[in-house]
């Protein structure tokens, strides 16, 4: 018999947590390219500027974010 220990809360809690910055990562994302495409259509920009430079800029605040957050002590 290979009972396996129950889940305890804080794996459990650390999975969920882990699981909303990943939502919120690409919640983020889409939302940058989304509002980069209105902004380049809007400001009738002939090459996809701000496409690019909108989900860049958050994938790079979101990593400083993601680090911030993870490295805190227990």
């Amino acid at each position: 018999m290979n009972a396996q220990p129950p889940k305890s809360r804080s794996n459990s809690s650390e999975l969920m947590r882990y699981a909303g910055l990943g939502a919120q990562f690409f919640v983020t994302i889409g939302l940058m390219v989304w509002l980069g495409y209105k902004a380049d259509k809007w400001l009738r920009i002939p090459l996809p500027l701000l496409v690019w430079l909108l989900p860049l800029l958050s994938v790079g605040l979101l990593i400083y974010k993601l680090v911030k957050e993870t490295s805190k002590p227990k």
